[in-house]
């Protein structure tokens, strides 16, 4: 019996530990390639605020955070960077900077997201039409999937 439970435990752990490593790793496999050092230099070019992303900001953690420079301009947000994987990233701006999920909770109605943060290694996304950087002053990245933080980066 107790050998029964020991073993029913000891698999249980092991299937847990390889359900969360797929979480993690599925994203790195199924994203598209990031786009070059070239690529994002000449996008971010035409920027008119920058900002970082910094690993030390409140609700990021070992596998929640980003690093590096994110351009804006009236067309694009670009990061000449590193994020940490993850699943279903969501590129948001704020009139307000954030390092929290409570704070980006209270701050969602006012935000603006402008699209899905699909590579992790440098990402060049397009802004809608319509979207006027000009009215935020803070990029952010959410996993919308699990409702956390990742990181932020107060551009103006």
């Amino acid at each position: 019996m107790r050998r029964a439970a020991l073993l029913t435990v000891s698999h249980l752990a092991v299937l847990g530990l390889g359900f969360s490593a797929g979480i993690y790793t599925l994203p790195l496999l199924i994203a598209p390639p990031a786009p070059d050092g070239q690529a994002v230099a000449a996008a971010a070019q035409g920027a008119t605020h920058t900002g970082q992303f910094r690993r030390d900001l409140k609700d990021s953690d070992a596998l929640h955070w980003g690093e590096g420079t994110v351009s804006v301009s009236a067309t694009r947000v670009v990061l000449q960077g590193r994020l940490a994987p993850g699943p279903d990233y969501k590129l948001y701006l704020s009139p307000a900077f954030v390092e929290t999920e409570a704070e980006f909770e209270r701050l969602k109605p006012q935000m603006q997201r402008v699209g899905d943060v699909k590579t992790f290694d440098n990402f060049i996304v397009e802004l809608p039409a319509g979207v006027d950087p000009a009215r935020f002053n803070t990029v952010i990245v959410w996993c919308e999937s699990f409702g956390q933080f990742i990181t932020a980066a107060r551009y103006r």
